[in-house]
């Protein structure tokens, strides 16, 4: 099978298209024939050398599928041959043609939704999910402001916030801002034009950015409410309480049952995945090089004959 894979640190131009053996499958595993691959900065970022933690050369980068479940192992229940599921399978091995997974990772795709869509969405539906969830309380009750509006976290976060119930407003560049407001944000709002919201006005801030708690965004969270940080604050506690504001660090993980939910809100029409373009799989360092030069909405996609 085909897989991309770099063997020295460097950047996106340093993946090779290797040919390598298609994975053995373990005891709670199925091997899914990939089909589409969600592309996210943290696969660039990891090819760079510079992560905190680095996994072993050669690298397959990637941890966003949907594809065919071509075989199951034993004691999987619930999955068989020919089902097509997504899911998160780590923060890396997703760039080739098979990968071998946790059964336990992974969900049906809505029969609504194609294989470029489904792979669109684990890593930052995932990512929103468990960091609001990490705050414990009913997000329907809530006002949240989603920092970072137009990014992938940030495009999932905003439509899944709306669609449990919470009341959105989202940061996003005035380009950006229509786009964000058709994803369900109430109000659009661009902090760098000098936009000034009132202090106190959110029950949670979800942090896409990574502003540090002396800037003013914190102090537009409520005593008792949240800050969710996805990003920044690579050092930080998971969890921690700074003027009467709560901090939780969120590391996603590969996670079926929240899989599950997400595949329940696509298959209602609550939710969508914005994808800015698809590349087929060949063409993975163009891919690549347009998530590194940022300024995307939605998602970057490769697609696998």
């Amino acid at each position: 099978m085909k897989a991309q894979r770099i063997h020295e640190w460097g950047g996106p131009d340093r993946l090779t298209l290797d040919d390598v053996p298609a994975p053995d499958v373990s005891d709670g595993e199925v091997l899914v024939a990939v089909k589409a691959v969600g592309i996210n900065p943290v696969d660039w970022k990891l090819m760079t050398g510079k992560a905190p933690v680095l996994p072993e050369l050669p690298l397959v980068p990637g941890g966003d599928i949907a594809g065919v479940v071509e075989r199951v192992g034993e004691g999987v229940d619930g999955l068989s041959p020919g089902d097509r599921v997504f899911g998160l399978i780590g923060l890396t091995g997703a760039y080739a043609g098979k990968v071998a997974v946790a059964a336990s990772s992974l969900a049906r795709i809505p029969g609504n939704v194609d294989f470029p869509a489904a792979a669109a969405l684990p890593l930052v539906s995932l990512t929103a999910l468990q960091g609001m969830l990490s705050d414990g309380r009913e997000v329907g009750s809530l006002d949240i402001l989603v920092h970072g509006g137009a990014g992938g976290v940030g495009t999932a976060a905003i439509q899944i916030a709306r669609a449990m119930g919470a009341r959105v407003t989202a940061s996003a560049s005035a380009e950006k801002a229509q786009f964000v407001k058709n994803l369900g944000a109430g109000q659009v709002v661009d902090f760098r034009s000098g936009t000034i919201l009132d202090p106190s006005s959110f029950d949670m801030l979800i942090d896409l950015v990574g502003d540090s708690q002396e800037t003013a965004l914190w102090k537009l969270v409520r005593r008792g409410g949240s800050v969710i940080r996805i990003a920044g604050g690579a050092t930080a506690p998971a969890e921690e309480e700074v003027g009467g504001v709560r901090a939780y660090k969120v590391r996603v993980r590969p996670n079926g049952e929240h899989m599950n939910k997400v595949a329940s809100l696509l298959d209602s029409g609550a939710i969508s995945a914005p994808i800015d373009a698809i590349f087929p799989f060949e063409d993975a360092v163009e891919a690549l090089e347009m998530v590194k030069a940022g300024h995307v909405k939605g998602k970057v996609v490769l697609t696998l004959s």
